[in-house]
């Protein structure tokens, strides 16, 4: 488990980084999210140990990142969106460097680069020089070395760049497989990778943690669109059915036909609150045509929250009202 408390990261005046907390389980994968400038590689530098915190701590599994770095990066894989590889050294020698730098035994060494290149399909390439490979090829041994001695921790920061969809299908299953006996963070700008993988996303703005909610929860919203043929002061009704927050008419036609967004409450079980209101509609006499819970699109959704700093409750409260 990967327990980050209060961390703060300053550059003279500026704070890249400010009071970030979040805990991250075995098993889990967490999108890190964030608009450029929001302390997202600060943070990932700060969690590998490359970086010290002005402020704040980070244990994985107990430990102490401060207090025992190398016991902590012993058991971490980092793939930086720019991974610094040498590149006049084949494949097969990167590797067997990377694996010396992690503290692994001979033995451990030749099973743990063998399991890497398998996973990573790099067996073509292993006697050619790094410079020789196309983006793609680098970024699988970027994943390669990230992989060795099976760390409990891995931070990828846009593992996916580079590769072709059918790489990228072999990727995001890697990742999966990893994260049976691990913890991983993926940083990336691509929202399918992070609806395709993860099941919390970890949104900063502005140095600040902004959102840290699982990925379903954060897409639907306390908001439910209906489409009827109830008239706006009917409609206007449907605010005293318990549970129901708030009505906002969208449009009205000359024909009488209304379409609404109904707001819920939090507390509320809205499959519950949404049969009150079907039934509602039905009992006055009116056709209804549609009712949904809005589904937030992810994309629009980091727009705004990274535009605006909305607050998760800020979100639910209609802050993303055109977003799905």
């Amino acid at each position: 488990m990967l327990e980050v408390c209060d961390l703060m990261r300053r550059y003279d005046d500026f704070t890249a980084v400010e009071n970030v907390s979040f805990t991250i389980g075995k098993g889990e994968i967490v999108g890190l999210l964030g608009h450029n400038g929001a302390g997202k590689t600060t943070i990932m530098k700060m969690l590998s140990g490359f970086l010290e915190p002005d402020h704040g701590s980070v244990h994985l599994d107990g430990i102490d990142l401060a207090k025992e770095p190398r016991k902590v990066q012993a058991s971490l894989g980092y793939l930086p969106e720019n991974l610094p590889i040498y590149p006049e050294m084949t494949v097969a020698d990167y590797l067997d460097y990377a694996a010396n730098l992690k503290g692994l035994s001979d033995e451990e060494k030749r099973d743990e680069v063998k399991r890497a290149i398998s996973a990573t399909e790099l067996m073509d390439k292993l006697l050619a020089p790094i410079a020789t490979l196309s983006r793609g090829y680098k970024q699988r041994v970027g994943v390669a070395q990230a992989i060795l001695g099976r760390p409990k921790l891995l931070i990828l920061d846009e593992p996916t760049n580079g590769l072709d969809p059918e790489q990228t299908q072999h990727m995001r299953q890697l990742i999966r497989d990893i994260a049976k006996d691990a913890t991983v963070i993926l940083s990336t700008h691509i929202m399918q990778e992070v609806e395709a993988l993860c099941s919390r996303v970890i949104i900063l703005g502005q140095g600040q943690l902004v959102v840290d909610e699982e990925l379903h929860a954060l897409k639907n919203s306390n908001r439910v669109w209906i489409k009827t043929s109830l008239n706006e002061q009917q409609a206007q009704s449907l605010a005293s059915i318990e549970g129901v927050a708030n009505v906002e008419i969208e449009q009205s036609s000359k024909e009488g036909d209304s379409a609404l967004w109904v707001g819920l409450k939090n507390e509320v079980e809205q499959r519950k609150v949404r049969a009150t209101i079907a039934k509602r509609i039905i009992e006055m006499g009116a056709e209804l045509y549609e009712l949904r819970s809005e589904e937030r699109n992810l994309e629009s959704l980091f727009k705004q929250v990274s535009e605006h700093s909305l607050s998760h409750k800020e979100l639910n409260n209609g802050g993303l009202k055109n977003a799905a």
